[in-house]
Parts: C-alpha cells; sequence; structure tokens
C-alpha cells in the first residue's frame, strides 16, 4: 500500500480527481495496514507475501479489467514510458523487480520499527 500511495495520487488523484471509493481502497487500506503492523508486529517474509500479492492482482487486472482503463498498469505501459522501453514486457518486467525491492526495503524498515514476537525457522 505505501509504494502504491504514492503512484496512485501521481497517475489518478491529479489527474482524475478524487473518487470515494479508490480513496476508501489507497487510505483507508494503508491506514488500516498500519495499524495491524503495529498490533501484530512485521515478519521476515510479509514482503513476500505483499509480492505475491502483487502478482495476483496485476494478474486479476490483466484478465477482468478493460485495456483502456490499464488497472495496475497490468495491460500497457503509461504514456511517456515507451522513451525508456521498447516493449511492455520489458517494462513489466522491470517493474516487477523495483516493486519487489521496494516491498523488501519497506518490510526492513517497518520490521525495524514494529518487529514481530512469531519466531520464522529459517
Amino acid at each position: 500500500m505505501i509504494p502504491g500511495l504514492f503512484i496512485w495520487i501521481n497517475y489518478v488523484v491529479l489527474s482524475w480527481g478524487v473518487n470515494p471509493s479508490s480513496t476508501l481502497a489507497h487510505v483507508g487500506g494503508l491506514i488500516v495496514g498500519m495499524y495491524a503492523v503495529r498490533r501484530v508486529g512485521m515478519d521476515r517474509l510479509s514482503w513476500l507475501y505483499a509480492f505475491v500479492w502483487f502478482l495476483a492482482i496485476q494478474l486479476g487486472s490483466r484478465l477482468f479489467t478493460s485495456p483502456d482503463l490499464n488497472v495496475n498498469l497490468a495491460h500497457h505501459m503509461q504514456p511517456g514510458w515507451d522513451r525508456r522501453f521498447s516493449a511492455y514486457w520489458q517494462f513489466w518486467i522491470t517493474l516487477v523487480v523495483v516493486t519487489g525491492f521496494v516491498l523488501w526495503i519497506i518490510s526492513v524498515v517497518l520490521r525495524r520499527a514494529w518487529p514481530s514476537d512469531v519466531q520464522v525457522i529459517d
């Protein structure tokens, strides 16, 4: 939710304005998530669960949303990115790798602030 909030603000709110259901999903989801992390703590694999969820949402967005809406960039590049990437698959792989790295970094930071009491066996 954290990296997605900034992307949502930049590409949705500033372009299309505020929509109550979209705001509830992005801002409300972040508030509930941060509350849960404070209560439960962050374990070492949280970033991996978030990453798998990201991939599932990407697949769902590709299968069940219109290409015209391009929800979660599941169908084509955002305008302007075609100057950096010659094909959508290159853009998508970069998006996946960067998302995984950012989720891992956020997980490390949140785990230091609110470590989980549950011990994971390595």
